[in-house]
């Protein structure tokens, strides 16, 4: 039974959540017209709120799909607040999504937000999950405690939780120097003529974000797309450069033959695809790239990846060569903690 406080809580939320909570891009001419897509923002570190904001446009206006993107609010202020980790308003939108793309962290959410989410993947609609994707919830109790990244409870189809079971790994590691090692995108075999690397060259993808760690072999049918090769820093660390001094040029990082924990050998997935299906559910298909900052976004190649898998996951064709061309201003945040931008509303990041 929930507590007055809980339940105080939760009628807070209901009483406040409005269309002022999230913002819609509606759809120009493009292939992609009649189609909606839904980007959940919620991460403390990454700027998600940025950088899934200027993908939601790209998708919109490049392309023509409709695009709902939900943000971490804070109920008392109406603002954009990526630490306020137990409402994203507006999830209901999923209720008619055709896509979800989520980039999430340790989100905490109330029963009346996760029932749209469980509802959407329990239809089996398609997931592209961003970098903390894979951990994407936690400390979430009662009804939708087995979406907790590490869950080890009763229900054991659910090991490990949602990161697991939909994308394919939950919290592992930084296998790359957080903030000193980059990352560039290698294609890993097997992989030539698949349509989700049209228009991309091997090589093109770097982001500053580090490789993430994951178990090899990943689970079920996932199919690595992209490899994360790791790149060491030239020079010293630039704290007034949102990328912190690293660079595409920057070289392979040369694992040393004694060393114990190689980071080039295994070289891991930063990119893959999987199929999947919740107990009782239908089956369904995602895709997700531990890859995804804000800044990351700032490459071409890497958007491009992104746009061609929300093609490919609504049954489009994929273009030879999508256009993935920045819309309006994008001048993205430097990740790290506490340095999403203050004072902004849902509101703020309408189209002008």
């Amino acid at each position: 039974m929930k507590s007055i406080a809980t339940l105080l809580a939760l009628l807070t939320l209901a009483i406040t959540a409005t269309a002022g909570d999230w913002v819609t891009y509606e759809a120009k001419a493009g292939p992609g017209k009649g189609k909606h897509i839904v980007l959940l923002s919620g991460d403390e570190e990454y700027r998600s709120e940025e950088g899934l904001t200027q993908l939601g446009k790209i998708l919109s206006q490049r392309h023509g799909f409709k695009c709902t993107v939900l943000f971490a609010v804070d109920p008392a202020t109406g603002e954009i607040n990526p630490g306020h980790v137990k409402n994203i308003p507006g999830t209901e939108a999923l209720n008619n999504a055709d896509l979800m793309v989520i980039l999430t962290r340790f989100r905490a959410l109330p029963d009346e937000q996760m029932k749209p989410i469980d509802d959407y993947l329990m239809a089996g609609k398609p997931v592209i999950g961003l970098r903390t994707a894979t951990h994407a919830f936690n400390g979430i109790k009662g009804a939708y405690a087995h979406y907790n990244n590490g869950y080890s409870g009763e229900k054991t189809e659910w090991k490990d939780g949602f990161g697991r079971l939909v994308l394919g790994e939950q919290w592992i590691s930084h296998h790359g120097g957080h903030m000193t090692e980059a990352t560039r995108g290698l294609f890993a075999p097997d992989t030539k003529g698949s349509p989700l690397l049209k228009g991309i060259k091997d090589g093109e993808i770097w982001g500053a974000t580090d490789v993430y760690g994951v178990r090899l072999p990943l689970p079920g049918d996932a199919k690595p797309l992209v490899l994360g090769q790791v790149l060491v820093r030239k020079g010293p660390q630039d704290k007034t450069d949102r990328n912190f001094g690293l660079k595409p040029d920057d070289e392979p990082l040369v694992d040393k033959p004694d060393a114990k924990n190689k980071k080039n050998d295994p070289i891991m997935p930063v990119a893959w695809t999987k199929s999947y299906q919740l107990p009782r559910g239908k089956p369904g298909k995602s895709f997700t790239t531990t890859m995804g900052s804000s800044t990351d976004l700032e490459n071409e190649a890497l958007r491009r990846l992104l746009v061609n898998a929300a093609y490919q996951l609504t049954g489009l064709k994929v273009p030879a060569k999508a256009d993935v061309s920045i819309v309006g201003d994008y001048q993205p945040s430097a990740y790290g903690f506490a340095g999403h931008k203050k004072g902004v509303k849902p509101a703020d990041l309408e189209m002008k």
